[in-house]
C-alpha cells in the first residue's frame, strides 16, 4: 500500500497528485476562499489536502473503493469540489449533477443510474433522490437546514462529521493518469448518454490553457458555477491544481455578481449563459435610450473608436462598466462551450474585454451497463412474446 510521501517526487499523473504536490510545495499559501455570511473564509493548500485525505478515509471506511462512483449534487461549494477529489484520491470517479437542472430531467436520470454513494447539498437534493427512489448505500449532506430527525433521511451522514474523523491511514492518491476522473450524464430514460473524462485529458487541456493564456500562481478565479460539465473541469479545476492559483467561491448564486465585483478575478471561465446574463445586467443599468447620458455611452462604445473615444470613453464609460461587471482586473475572460450571440460578443469587445472561446468538445455515448440492461429487458420481452 502506498504512503503519503510515495509520489511527492514523481511527476503528478492525476488531479489528487497535483493537489498533494501543491500542499507539499506551497502548503501555507491560500488555495480556496469561500464567502460565508459576508466574510471570505480561507483554506491553505495544506488544509485542502488534509480535508480531502480525511474525507477519502471516511468514504473508504464505508465501502468506497477504486472504480466506485461518488455522485455529487450541489451548487458551487468548496466541499463538493473536495469530495470529488476525495473520490479520485481512492481511485474512484466523481459524477457531478447541477441542482439547477430541471427536476423533470434529472430525477428520471438518477432513478435509472441508482447511485450507491451520493453527496448532496441539502434537503432539496435529498427530495430529488427520494423522487427517483434512490436507495444510496452512503448518503452525505453539506447543509443540515430543514433536516429533522423525523425525515426519511435520518441515516444520512454529515460532511463536517466525516472530515472530523481521525484518518485510518496515510494512503497516497490511487488515481492514475488514464483512469476516468469525472463522468457526466445527459438525457433520461433509454436516451441517457455519458461523457467520461480521464485525468490525462484534464491535465493535458489544463496545461494547454495555462500555456496559451500565460496563467500562473498569481491568478484569482471565481467558481460561480457547479463543476457539472467537462469544460469547467478542464478549464478551471485542472488549471487551478496545476498552476496553484487561488480559487474563490461566491456565498451563493444570488450574490455571485456582487462577489465578482468585490473580488475582481483575473481569470473568468464562463459559459454563454454567464456572459449573456452579465450583458443583460449591464443593459438594465444603462441610461434610457434617447437621453444625453445614453448618447455618451453609445459614443464611448463605438465599434471603431477614434483616439478621443478610446481614451476619454475608457475613463468615463468603459472602465466603470467593467467595474460594475466585476471585470476590472480580468486578464483571461474565457468562454467555455457555445459561442456568444453577435450582440453580446460586440458589447464585451467594445468594453475592451476580449472573450476567448475554448471548445467543450465532448464524446457522448450510451453507458455500457444501461445498454446491457436495455438488451436484457428486450430479450425478456421477446421470451414473453414467444
Amino acid at each position: 500500500m502506498g504512503t503519503f510521501t510515495d509520489t511527492l517526487d514523481a511527476a503528478p499523473a492525476s488531479l489528487p497528485q497535483w493537489l498533494q504536490q501543491q500542499a507539499h510545495r506551497h502548503g501555507a499559501d491560500v488555495a480556496l476562499r469561500h464567502k460565508h455570511l459576508g466574510v471570505w473564509q480561507e483554506r491553505s493548500w495544506a488544509q485542502v489536502a488534509d480535508e480531502v485525505r480525511r474525507l477519502a478515509s471516511a468514504l473508504q471506511a464505508r465501502g468506497f473503493s477504486a472504480g466506485a462512483t461518488l455522485t455529487i449534487i450541489s451548487r458551487p461549494r468548496p466541499q463538493a469540489l473536495l469530495a470529488a477529489l476525495a473520490a479520485q484520491w481512492l481511485g474512484g470517479v466523481a459524477s457531478m449533477f447541477d441542482p439547477l437542472e430541471a427536476a423533470a430531467e434529472q430525477v428520471p436520470r438518477l432513478g435509472a443510474l441508482q447511485p450507491d454513494f451520493v453527496l448532496v447539498e441539502g434537503l432539496e437534493e435529498m427530495l430529488r433522490l427520494r423522487a427517483a427512489q434512490v436507495a444510496a448505500r452512503v448518503l452525505v449532506y453539506l447543509d443540515k437546514r430543514g433536516l429533522a430527525d423525523s425525515t426519511p433521511f435520518v441515516q444520512a451522514l454529515d460532511y463536517a462529521a466525516l472530515v472530523a474523523e481521525q484518518p485510518t491511514n496515510e494512503r497516497a492518491p490511487q488515481g492514475r493518469v488514464l483512469q476516468t476522473a469525472f463522468v457526466f450524464y445527459r438525457g433520461a430514460g433509454q436516451a441517457i448518454e455519458e461523457q467520461r473524462v480521464s485525468h490525462a485529458e484534464l491535465l493535458q487541456e489544463g496545461q494547454r490553457l495555462l500555456t496559451r493564456e500565460g496563467l500562473g500562481r498569481q491568478e484569482e478565479a471565481l467558481a460561480a458555477r457547479a463543476f457539472a460539465s467537462g469544460g469547467q473541469a478542464r478549464y478551471l479545476l485542472a488549471p487551478w491544481l496545476i498552476a496553484g492559483f487561488r480559487l474563490n467561491f461566491p456565498e451563493n448564486l444570488a450574490t455571485r455578481d456582487r462577489d465578482r465585483r468585490e473580488l475582481g478575478p483575473t481569470l473568468v471561465a464562463g459559459t454563454r449563459e454567464t456572459y449573456e446574463r452579465l450583458y443583460r445586467y449591464a443593459l438594465e443599468r444603462l441610461p434610457a435610450p434617447g437621453s444625453w447620458s445614453r448618447g455618451l455611452v453609445d459614443w464611448a462604445l463605438a465599434a471603431h473608436p477614434d483616439v478621443l473615444q478610446r481614451h476619454l470613453g475608457d475613463w468615463l464609460v468603459r472602465r466603470p462598466l467593467r467595474d460594475v461587471l466585476g471585470f476590472s482586473r480580468t486578464r483571461a475572460p474565457l468562454l467555455v462551450g457555445d459561442a456568444l450571440s453577435p450582440e453580446t460578443q460586440a458589447f464585451f469587445q467594445a468594453l475592451g474585454i476580449r472573450v476567448r472561446q475554448w471548445g467543450d468538445a465532448a464524446h457522448w455515448e450510451a453507458p455500457t451497463y444501461l445498454v446491457q440492461q436495455t438488451t436484457d429487458d428486450w430479450t425478456g420481452r421477446q421470451s414473453q412474446l414467444a
